[in-house]
């Protein structure tokens, strides 16, 4: 069984991602749709007008008289994962009435765009509609020092470790293999704890990484470089064998930390470009979260209750 870490003496791997957590409203996150005649009794397809009735798949929506499709609703899905299908719709749905607030905008001001390289002409549009209408002051020298100035613990090198480890794999749903395997760790660590010099002659012959092949080494590790559940673990430990397993999605882990290098603290100028590049998007995120709040606010939106707009939802 393969861990992903690329344990094969260059270095590590077990690369992975952490999904992306959003604040959401206070339900109900959807409504009714107003009746297009108050005074008229509402006819029996009108039903398919409502937007949340619990017998419906998905909400109507309309943003300024425009429908939101539910087929549309259903594609998006899948590009906001949450704690639940109703959250998920809502950031689904959301994500939908921004996208068309701004399609509106640009169709209102006739924008036609040249896209670049990588670049859809909607993205090219968008691009340009957020240059043209969200004005963003620059970031000054004096504002870079003084975040440099009020993070120093931050900007330090990577610390490297050099570690060996034996994987004893196991499916992550399985529940009885994992137990199985985190008693086999622990008796190995007891193993190891009485003679280290054997890692190499259990790593080839238990552990279920290709690193075996190199008595279990991964080489210099640095932070980025193993799965996040891994690593937080990781470059906790002191130097020398690990005294409780370590676990991760592959299985459990027995872990030798043979080498530890602190990082040190970076001067400003190898750091001034990072610094002004996240000054500089936080302002960007800022200015655009607050256009969409204007377009937000200047529409009329229908069916989903929206007091506002975040700029990840562009991205």
């Amino acid at each position: 069984m393969a861990c992903g870490c690329g344990g094969n003496g260059a270095g590590g791997g077990c690369a992975g991602e952490q999904p992306l957590v959003r604040e959401l409203p206070e339900a109900p996150l959807f409504e009714e749709l107003p009746k297009e005649d108050e005074g008229a009794p509402q006819a029996p397809e009108a039903a398919a007008q409502l937007i949340a009735s619990s017998e419906q798949e998905w909400p109507r929506v309309r943003v300024n008289g425009v429908d939101i499709a539910p087929e549309a609703i259903a594609l998006e899905l899948q590009y906001h994962p949450a704690g639940s299908r109703d959250e998920a719709v809502y950031l689904a749905t959301r994500a939908l009435v921004l996208r068309e607030l701004l399609q509106q905008r640009i169709a209102a001001l006739d924008l036609r765009v040249r896209p670049q390289a990588g670049e859809s002409e909607e993205e090219a549009a968008t691009r340009a509609l957020i240059e043209r209408e969200v004005c963003l002051p620059e970031t000054s020298e004096a504002a870079c020092r003084q975040y440099y100035e009020s993070n120093r613990a931050h900007f330090r090198s990577a610390p490297l470790l050099g570690v060996r480890h034996i994987l004893l794999g196991c499916p992550a749903d399985d529940a009885e293999a994992r137990s199985l395997a985190r008693e086999q760790a622990l008796a190995l660590i007891a193993e190891l704890a009485g003679d280290g010099g054997r890692f190499a002659e259990l790593a080839l012959a238990r552990s279920d990484c290709p690193s075996k092949e190199q008595g279990g080494a991964l080489g210099q590790i640095s932070k980025g470089q193993t799965v996040p559940e891994f690593e937080r673990q990781l470059f906790r430990l002191p130097t020398g064998l690990a005294g409780q397993p370590l676990e991760s999605r592959y299985g459990f882990h027995v872990v030798q930390v043979d080498q530890r290098i602190d990082g040190r603290e970076l001067p400003y100028e190898a750091v001034a470009a990072s610094i002004r590049a996240e000054l500089e998007q936080r302002v960007w995120q800022r200015g655009v979260a607050q256009y969409l709040r204007t377009l937000v606010g200047d529409a009329r939106i229908e069916g989903i209750r929206l007091e506002g707009a975040d700029s990840p939802l562009l991205q």
